[in-house]
């Protein structure tokens, strides 16, 4: 499997991605405390039953976001991309809760060529995460260099 060069995308096109996953309980602990993230919203069940609106824990928004991308990267990324540029307008419009199973679609938003490297162009692409009801619960825009298919080999250092 391996995803498109730069030069094969088009501004508008979608990846509807095939890999869908459902997050579990020790997802969001092991993430979490990795994460050295101690908020009582991700680890303390009975605050979330009676302190919280949500009435349960919620899903760290971190791993949300890494599971968004990284779903999206066999599709968009896989083997062409030369380095994360960033992310912006990062969105977590509904929760995430244990249980819940995400889809992710992904939209090609900005294609330019890279002003300094011709063996590369920069891509932005728009992510959107949903759960098994339909409701967008995460976005983000991800721009990153992607290596084109044509234009000349980059220059190797001795």
């Amino acid at each position: 499997m391996s995803a498109p060069y730069f030069d094969e995308l088009h501004i508008g096109q979608t990846f509807r991605h095939e890999l869908r996953r459902t997050v579990t309980e020790a997802d969001n602990v092991f993430f979490s405390a990795l994460t050295h993230n101690p908020a009582l919203l991700h680890l303390d069940e009975e605050y979330c039953r009676t302190e919280t609106e949500f009435g349960q824990r919620l899903v760290n928004s971190a791993f949300t976001l890494g599971l968004m991308v990284g779903i999206s990267v066999a599709d968009t990324t896989l083997g062409k991309a030369v380095a994360n540029l960033g992310w912006d307008e990062v969105r977590f419009p509904k929760p995430v809760f244990h249980g819940d199973t995400l889809r992710v679609e992904t939209e090609v938003h900005d294609l330019r060529e890279s002003k300094s490297r011709p063996n590369v162009g920069i891509v932005t692409f728009i992510h959107r995460a949903y759960n098994q009801r339909g409701e967008l619960v995460a976005s983000c825009k991800r721009s990153g260099l992607q290596l084109k298919r044509t234009g000349p080999a980059p220059e190797r250092q001795a």
